[in-house]
């Protein structure tokens, strides 16, 4: 049975808006060789980090609903390191009332 997740990702500043939507394609086609679907994808736009994570101070925010078998979390998080522009990602599952996070 596939879980239902909702992934913070962070792209980074220097992305243009067609690039962006390129990217979330990218992580839509990893999704899907791993037998996951997208659900939904939303743009927040261009944030500013509490402090520099490894020398930038800007992100874009993009939050994606997908569906995943849970064993398969982990190869996801290897392919988007190597395949995608994902700058950091982490992942939330709601299990029994409660939220598990997972950074990726």
């Amino acid at each position: 049975m596939k879980t239902l997740y909702e992934g913070l990702f962070i792209f980074p500043e220097t992305l243009e808006e067609a690039q962006v939507g390129q990217s979330i394609e990218a992580v839509k086609t990893e999704l899907e060789k791993l037998g996951g679907t997208l659900e939904s994808s939303t743009q927040l736009g261009k944030r500013s980090f509490a402090r520099p994570l490894r020398k930038k101070k800007n992100g874009i925010y993009v939050v994606i609903m997908f569906r995943l078998e849970g064993g398969q979390i982990d190869a996801l998080k290897h392919r988007l390191k190597l395949a995608t522009n994902v700058f950091r990602a982490q992942f939330m599952q709601k299990k029994d009332g409660a939220v598990v996070t997972q950074e990726a």
